[in-house]
């Protein structure tokens, strides 16, 4: 394999990365050409996000189409509803996409899209999120959180708590089992969702049964005070708009020593007590090293967790090339995750 240290197989590297016995950075880091460790089914897309980067003036990161356009029946199909907001502020629109096979005692899997803290819609990537609901047998909920830099943490925190608290009142009406909620979601959105985690179990009124942390952003001080290797971080996601992305999210620029509590999951002290937690994170993605430091403190502090790390995989790599082979494994591994975490048991 391609950028792999010598010896060890594709599988056994990414064992001994879950278990601190291999790093990300050292057998890499001297590396004289990142594209040579990508994965070879996502180098063509890795050379354009350079080509890209490499312009004078980068061309806007597209937002999603105004109307996403869905799987036909029999994919589970979407539905927009409002629900009420956090106290004094606007109510807040989830995006259903109801894919169990039963009347009653549904899993839940609230999920928080990406975006960087500033920018995505919970309708983004529509069609995956409708396979992931089908797959998982789940109602998956999305969330319309406010957006960053208009909305400063813990603005998306509370929305996404109200959406919470809404599940948990409604379940009687929705048909959900309120022992089986999964909390996650995608970049930021993982994020977002090790948030909301940190907040239900300070809190103490809603309980939350699972985490599936994908790719998630976790750590501010990432690129900000903490070093990355440079062949980690060069395609799609960059130190630059991590940077960018932190200090829209807290109102002041990342890596300073303190921040508000709660707003960086990887900084929060006492990891004891919360749910269950697979993440899962490429070995070329800038957030590789925070994601496999907060697998190790979760793990420190009791919380059972998985960690998955794809050699030669950079950031998004399965919604950028989702045909290639790591791309389908990866999915493959997420909906498996989810439903050991939840129980789901139905084909």
């Amino acid at each position: 394999m391609t950028g792999m240290p010598p010896g060890l197989s594709r599988r056994g590297f990414l064992a001994a990365v879950g278990t601190g016995l291999v790093s990300t950075t050292g057998a890499w880091a001297a590396a004289p050409d990142p594209l040579a460790l990508v994965d070879p089914e996502l180098r063509a897309a890795a050379e354009a996000s350079a080509r890209n980067a490499a312009r004078p003036n980068p061309p806007a990161n597209r937002q999603p189409p105004p109307n996403p356009v869905p799987l036909p029946p029999p994919a589970p199909q979407p539905v927009i509803r409002t629900v009420p907001g956090p106290p004094g502020a606007p109510d807040v629109r989830v995006m259903i996409i109801d894919g169990s096979q039963l009347h009653r005692g549904k899993p839940v899997y609230l999920f928080m899209h990406g975006g960087g803290f500033i920018g995505g819609r919970f309708d983004q990537n529509l069609q995956r999120l409708q396979v992931r609901a089908r797959d998982s047998g789940c109602m998956l909920v999305s969330v319309e959180y406010r957006l960053a830099p208009a909305t400063r943490f813990p603005g998306a925190l509370e929305d996404n708590y109200a959406v919470l608290r809404w599940l948990h009142r409604e379940a009687d009406a929705l048909g959900i089992d309120r022992a089986r909620i999964a909390v996650g979601g995608d970049s930021a959105g993982g994020g977002h969702a090790a948030m909301l985690a940190i907040a239900a179990r300070d809190r103490g009124e809603f309980p939350i049964a699972f985490q599936l942390l994908v790719y998630p952003m976790l750590d501010d001080r990432t690129g900000s005070g903490t070093p990355v290797p440079p062949h980690i971080g060069t395609y799609v996601w960059t130190v630059d708009a991590n940077r960018n992305g932190w200090s829209a999210l807290l109102g002041q620029p990342p890596g300073l020593p303190t921040v508000p509590p709660g707003s960086v999951p990887g900084r929060v002290e006492d990891l004891a007590g919360l749910p269950p937690a697979f993440i899962a994170v490429g070995g070329l993605d800038l957030f590789v090293e925070e994601d496999i430091a907060y697998a190790r403190r979760l793990n420190a502090a009791g919380v059972p967790v998985e960690l998955l790390v794809v050699p030669g995989a950079y950031h998004a790599f399965m919604n950028i090339v989702p045909g290639a082979r790591v791309s389908r494994q990866f999915n493959a591994a997420i909906i498996a995750a989810l439903r050991r975490g939840l129980g789901v048991t139905t084909p």
